[in-house]
């Protein structure tokens, strides 16, 4: 199997971690610029209404800044908005009748309570939680420069593009009766609803 690169979500949609479960080793992209309308700072779940985006709010380079672009390692997160507070709030709502919630809350409730300065600190965070919770034993290592056509690996930093489509295989999900299946939404929506199961399920995939 190949090496892949990859950039680091807000725990990202399924469809990446289906990449990741079936690579000999990964690498986080951790030099590159950071971008609007992807899963760095938002993620998809399901919730009573259908499907829901959380949001991170961010600070804004001031518009005086001699910088374009900025880079996503260096991105600070606006906390004034107790946005943490918002998005535990918003998966206990979502996912608590769902089979598996309660087995994993205790290991999630942390990243929703511990402040962040740097939104790229709390994503690897975020990251490192997520393999815990799927007992998934992967390698992984970040990148120090930036590649725009790396050689050797496949470059998959394409996935972190929130406005793509992508088709999954279907799995229960708590609001399916009223909305229909939601396809490629965040990781937690396919843990909470499969739990130990959801390995299988994306090396299925």
């Amino acid at each position: 199997m190949k090496e892949i690169l990859v950039s680091l979500p807000y725990f990202g949609p399924i469809s990446q971690f289906k990449e990741l479960v079936n690579t000999s080793k990964v690498w986080i992209e951790k030099e590159d610029n950071f971008q609007k309308q992807t899963y760095r700072n938002r993620m998809y779940i399901y919730g009573a209404n259908g499907k829901l985006s959380l949001n991170i709010p961010i600070k804004h380079l001031p518009k005086t800044e001699v910088k374009v672009h900025q880079k996503y390692s260096e991105v600070k997160i606006d906390n004034e908005d107790r946005w943490q507070s918002v998005h535990w709030k918003s998966l206990k709502t979502a996912y608590q009748t769902s089979p598996f919630f309660e087995f994993y809350e205790d290991e999630l409730a942390p990243l929703f309570s511990k402040e962040y300065v740097r939104l790229y600190e709390f994503n690897q965070d975020c990251f490192k939680t997520i393999l815990e919770c799927l007992q998934l034993d992967l390698e992984f290592e970040y990148t120090s420069e930036y590649n725009k056509e790396p050689e050797n690996l496949v470059d998959l930093r394409s996935l972190a593009n929130a406005k793509s489509s992508v088709a999954i295989p279907e799995y229960m999900q708590v609001f399916q009766e009223k909305h229909g299946f939601l396809s490629n939404l965040c990781i937690l929506d396919l843990l909470f609803n499969e739990g130990p199961n959801a390995v299988e399920y994306l090396r299925g995939m």
